[in-house]
């Protein structure tokens, strides 16, 4: 197909060859007709095309993220829209009102990751909160924030 005939994605726009994970990037920064800012970051695990986490692993992480970047700092939490896991699982996309900067984002990411490590339960594993409570794996999801925390997450993303 003629690929003028679709809209940009910013994403699809991106080098996948050309980056080096761990990383925070921020993706797009967006005004609304009212002023308000809206900052999505793309918050990347594992190298693309390399590696991905495994389903189990990043549902998990996205329970753990969403709690812990909502408990360590009130003022944080009302900013945060979402964090949901990418399609390809080699990360994440975080949606946070107003303007943030990659390094900001990334040192969050740090310390929610460290609390990880610490976790041994899972929020919201159940079928009442969870749409697919079955599919977790803490061991998965602490190996991740391990291998995270030992490269470095870093706002510099350009191999």
């Amino acid at each position: 197909m003629n690929e003028s005939k679709f809209s940009k994605v910013e994403s699809f726009e991106l080098d996948h060859t050309k980056v080096k994970a761990p990383f925070v990037r921020k993706c797009t920064v967006l005004t609304g007709d009212k002023g308000d800012i809206v900052t999505k970051f793309d918050i990347r695990f594992t190298q693309p095309n390399v590696s991905e986490m495994q389903s189990e692993g990043i549902h998990t992480l996205e329970h753990l993220l969403a709690t812990y970047l909502r408990d360590t700092d009130e003022a944080f939490a009302s900013k945060i829209i979402d964090i949901s896991p990418m399609g390809c699982r080699t990360g994440f996309y975080m949606t946070i009102w107003g303007q943030w900067e990659s390094i900001e984002i990334a040192n969050r990411i740090t310390d929610a990751l460290k609390l990880v490590l610490t976790a041994d339960s899972i929020p919201a594993d159940n079928e009442i909160q969870c749409g697919n409570y079955r599919l977790h794996s803490l061991e998965l999801a602490k190996k991740y924030a391990s291998d995270v925390l030992e490269k470095g997450m870093t706002d510099k993303f350009l191999a």
